[in-house]
């Protein structure tokens, strides 16, 4: 089970509506909310877990080595 995360943000009465809610995706995306949902939805076994994991830090990895090349 995970655990419950809560964020607050607060919002004064002539705060820009637009700017707030900037703020809380900015907040989502920091703390991995909206992933944490997704992987929630459902099951994915422990050798696609670390098969994924394997993946993306290969791809990181590639990404990097081009990254010094240019």
């Amino acid at each position: 089970m995970s655990k419950s995360k809560k964020s607050n943000i607060e919002i004064s009465v002539g705060m820009n509506v637009e700017k707030a809610l900037r703020q809380l995706k900015k907040k989502c995306e920091r703390e991995g909310i909206v992933r944490d949902m997704k992987r929630g939805v459902y099951f994915e076994a422990p050798t696609q877990k670390r098969r994924k994991r394997l993946v993306r830090a290969i791809k990181q990895n590639l990404m990097r080595q081009s990254a010094k090349s240019i």
